[in-house]
């Protein structure tokens, strides 16, 4: 196990953002996590999980502790019967390489999710999804290391604790697990409408109508292709904000204002709104601020241009959210976490 010091987290993170951290390393197998959280905990050293740096926002004072970049590897099949294949993957796997495996095996339960940047272990944090899928719909169980009890534990999806892009891992028990695989129940079954709204929109302006995880995930794919820029490229963090969930009585004084509201009813009656769309109307499309650009084809992606320290992100960021507030009355969230002092 190597221990490098001041590793700049510009090189870490896909935003390209933030200063260095004290310490670092590539983390391989279990074992290896288990020894560096025991010995960092020994000499009070704070510690930090990375997985792709997609969804993580740094800060320009970096981190005076011990950033772990989770490279756990495998995939494995655990059970399989007529109806579906359950795989376990390790948490340092790509996640796109997981659903492409998956796709190649025909099961079906993920492939809306293609190209996501990040790790698998990294998917359950945040519960990732896309185009009507979430992990949290195929997620049977993960294995974590317990930093409070240093012993690998197994969570069910109900201890996970699931909801819009959220999980007790960045909720009550942010800090405590760090994901070291994760399992998943696939359907052998194709792939049926109905579908999410722009992905039924896609087959049929290209006259698809047969479908297969490998059709989903080549329209997935062509979709974001469009409208997202490649964090390995571009630097950005994905989507930087969270659909807005509001309560219905805001949603029908809203849609009277704004017939176009993008917005879906949730099974509790309340309404998850586009942040994007919210974004768009109060005319911040294409905008340059404070050297982030509100990407012009998914307003909820924001680009580094020219910011020059996380100061320049966070008034970007504060500008936006006070310009949706002002127009709408919500507040929208950031999605990537920030990797504290």
């Amino acid at each position: 196990m190597d221990i490098h010091t001041n590793i700049s987290l510009k090189n870490l993170t896909t935003m390209k953002l933030g200063g260095p951290a004290q310490f670092f390393s590539d983390v391989h197998t279990v074992q290896e996590l288990a020894e560096l959280y025991q010995d960092a905990q020994t000499k009070n050293v704070p510690v930090f999980i990375v997985g792709g740096g997609s969804n993580i926002i740094a800060r320009d004072e970096g981190f005076h502790g011990l950033v772990l970049r989770i490279k756990i590897p495998g995939f494995e099949v655990v059970a399989d019967d007529i109806y579906s294949t359950t795989v376990k993957v390790g948490a340092g796997e790509s996640w796109d390489a997981t659903v492409a495996r998956t796709v190649d095996m025909h099961l079906s339960g993920i492939e809306a999710m293609s190209a996501i940047p990040g790790t698998t272990g990294a998917a359950p944090v945040q519960n990732i999804g896309a185009y009507g899928q979430e992990i949290a719909d195929t997620l049977v169980s993960l294995e974590a290391y317990d930093t409070q009890t240093h012993a690998i534990v197994s969570l069910t999806n109900a201890e996970c604790e699931f909801g819009y892009r959220h999980s007790i891992f960045r909720g009550s028990e942010q800090g405590r697990y760090v994901i070291t695989s994760v399992t998943l129940k696939l359907s052998k079954s194709n792939p049926a409408p109905p579908f999410y709204d722009s992905l039924q929109s896609y087959f049929d302006s290209h006259a698809i109508s047969l479908f297969t995880q490998k059709v989903v995930r080549d329209a997935v794919i062509a979709i974001r292709s469009e409208k997202l820029p490649d964090p390995a490229v571009t630097p950005s963090a994905g989507s930087f904000f969270k659909n807005a969930i509001i309560d219905d009585w805001l949603y029908d004084e809203l849609h009277q204002k704004f017939p176009d509201i993008k917005a879906y009813v949730m099974a509790d009656g309340s309404y998850k709104v586009s942040s994007g769309w919210l974004i768009e109307k109060a005319g911040l499309k294409g905008q340059l601020l404070h050297g982030m650009r509100v990407h012009d084809k998914n307003c909820l992606v924001l680009i580094n241009e020219s910011a020059k320290n996380y100061e320049d992100l966070a008034a970007a960021r504060d500008e936006i959210i006070a310009r949706v507030r002002d127009m709408f009355r919500i507040v929208i969230e950031q999605e990537p976490l920030e990797l504290p002092l």
